[in-house]
C-alpha cells in the first residue's frame, strides 16, 4: 500500500522502518532535512516540503500525520486540506485533544476529503514489539488503511472504535490510566526506597513480574531503568512532564460528573513533582523515557 508519513521523529522515523518491512511503499517528510535522508535509507521515498510529497503520492492518497499536538498538527492539517483532492484520506496519529479531531474531521469531510485519527500507543519499543492502534473514522476508511494497520501493530493491537473523535478519545484516557499506574508504581518504589531494608529495586521489580498479581511490562521496564540507573536513580531529576491528556481526562470527568480521584490525583502529583523531591518522581521520570523516550532532567543535587 502507499503512504505518506509526515513526522520522522522517535516514533514516525521507527514507522517508516516497520511499513517497509512490509514492502509498503512510504513517501516521508519532515521539517528536518536530516530526518528525511535518514529515512530514505531506510528505504522510504523522500519529499522535502509537503507539496512534494502529494505530487508523489497516487490519488486517492492516504497521509498520515505524525507530529506534536496541537498548533503543529492544525497547521499541517491546514495546509494539506490546500493541496489534497476529493477522496484523499488524511490520518491524523498524533496525540491529539478529541474535541479537535473532531473539528478536524468536520474540516475536511466539507471539502470531501477522509479523515481518521488514531491513537498510537507504543513510544519507542513500537518498532519491534509494534504500535497499539485506538481509530476512530468512517469504518470505510478504517478498512481503507487496514493493510497498514496490520504491518504496524502486534497481533489484536488495533481496534476501530466508531466516528471521528472515538480513536484519539480512548487514547486520551488510555494514557490517564497510564498516570495513575505510573503513579502507584512509583509510590511503591519510594515506601522501599526509604525503608530500613536496603532492599535491591531491580531485584524486587523482576521478581513481581514472574507471577505476582501486579506483573506488567512497567514494572519490567522499572527493572530495565534501576538496572541502567542504579538502585537510587542519581542521575534523574523528579521532574514529570505531561502531554495534555491528564488534563483532558479530567475536564471530560468534570464536565460529566465522573468522579476519577486517582486519575486527577496522578495529575495533581506530575504538578507538584516540578517543585519538591520525590523518588516516585524520579521512578516515573525513568519509566516515561524508557517505554517512550521522553527526556530527563538531570538531577544536580
Amino acid at each position: 500500500m502507499e503512504l505518506g508519513l509526515i513526522g520522522l521523529g522517535k516514533m514516525g522515523s521507527n514507522m517508516v522502518k516497520r511499513l517497509q518491512k512490509d514492502k509498503h511503499k512510504v513517501v516521508a517528510f519532515d521539517i528536518s532535512k536530516d530526518n528525511v535522508d535518514k529515512s530514505v535509507k531506510d528505504g522510504a521515498e523522500g519529499a522535502y516540503t509537503l507539496e512534494e510529497l502529494v505530487k508523489k503520492l497516487k490519488p486517492p492518497r492516504n497521509i498520515w500525520v505524525m507530529v506534536p499536538h496541537g498548533k503543529p498538527t492544525e497547521e499541517t492539517i491546514n495546509k494539506l486540506l490546500t493541496l489534497v483532492e476529493a477522496d484523499d484520506l488524511i490520518i491524523d496519529g498524533g496525540n491529539s485533544h478529541y474535541v479537535e479531531s473532531m473539528k478536524n474531521a468536520k474540516k475536511c469531510n466539507e471539502k470531501k476529503i477522509h479523515f481518521l485519527d488514531i491513537g498510537v500507543s507504543g513510544g519507542i519499543w513500537g518498532l519491534e514489539v509494534g504500535y497499539n492502534m485506538m481509530i476512530g473514522g468512517q469504518e470505510e476508511d478504517f478498512k481503507r488503511l487496514e493493510p497498514v494497520l496490520k504491518t504496524l501493530a502486534p497481533e489484536n493491537g488495533y481496534a476501530y472504535f466508531g466516528k471521528n473523535g472515538a480513536g484519539h478519545f480512548v487514547k486520551m484516557i488510555h494514557n490517564a490510566l497510564e498516570y495513575v499506574m505510573l503513579q502507584g508504581i512509583g509510590e511503591a518504589f519510594e515506601c522501599m526506597h526509604k525503608s530500613e531494608f536496603n532492599i535491591g529495586l531491580e531485584k524486587v521489580a523482576n521478581l513481581w513480574n514472574h507471577g505476582a498479581v501486579v506483573r506488567c511490562w512497567l514494572l519490567e521496564l522499572a527493572g530495565r531503568a534501576f538496572n541502567q540507573e542504579g538502585n537510587s536513580l542519581k542521575r534523574i531529576a523528579p521532574f514529570i512532564d505531561d502531554s495534555g491528556t491528564g488534563r483532558w481526562t479530567t475536564d471530560f470527568a468534570v464536565d460529566n460528573a465522573i468522579p476519577i480521584p486517582t486519575m486527577t490525583l496522578s495529575l495533581y502529583e506530575r504538578f507538584a513533582s516540578r517543585e519538591e523531591e520525590s523518588f516516585s518522581g524520579k521512578v516515573i521520570a525513568a519509566l516515561r523515557n524508557q517505554f517512550g523516550g521522553h527526556a530527563v532532567k538531570e538531577d544536580n543535587k
